[in-house]
């Protein structure tokens, strides 16, 4: 909730049109799993933090078990051609050491035409400034060098036909 209260903040306080969520298949039990998607659930988060339902565009991101971030991209993409909505420029919001590759995915899906701009959130669950200091900052950053690397150079997503 701390991560989504920065997300309305941010879009509040900025000159903003739209705020997309993006996600997957919400897989937790309880009351939660009527949004289906984590897209779906920060979208209802954000509108019950005081966001306007008609200011957020949710976008649910099919199942895949690779590459998440590459399908989140490409559904955003997908949906905002779709509704006619071609911005200069974006910025993505993501929690942490996820930002980096965050923001090489979606300049990968919507550079040269679109602008990337990229929010990284501070974590909370350690400090970032010594996250060697705890387990979850040290799996956290290890995990996210790996992916950061894979994604910068050696992921080679398939080419993407205009029709």
């Amino acid at each position: 909730d701390y991560a989504l209260e920065k997300v309305r903040d941010r879009f509040q306080n900025g000159n903003y049109q739209f705020l997309v969520t993006s996600g997957g298949e919400l897989r937790i039990g309880s009351h939660l799993s009527r949004y289906k998607t984590w897209a779906r659930l920060a979208a209802a988060t954000l509108t019950a933090q005081g966001v306007s339902a008609e200011k957020i565009i949710t976008v649910s991101v099919p199942s895949v078990k690779n590459d998440r971030t590459y399908a989140a991209a490409l559904e955003v993409k997908k949906q905002l051609t779709e509704k006619g909505l071609v911005p200069a420029s974006i910025d993505v919001v993501s929690l942490g050491p996820h930002s980096r590759r965050s923001w090489v995915i979606y300049q990968m899906i919507f550079s040269p035409d679109i602008q990337v701009g990229i929010y990284s959130i501070t974590p909370r669950d350690y400090n970032p400034e010594r996250w060697w200091s705890s387990s979850a900052g040290v799996r956290t950053t290890i995990n996210e060098t790996v992916a950061y690397l894979y994604a910068r150079f050696i992921f080679n997503p398939p080419v993407l036909s205009e029709n």
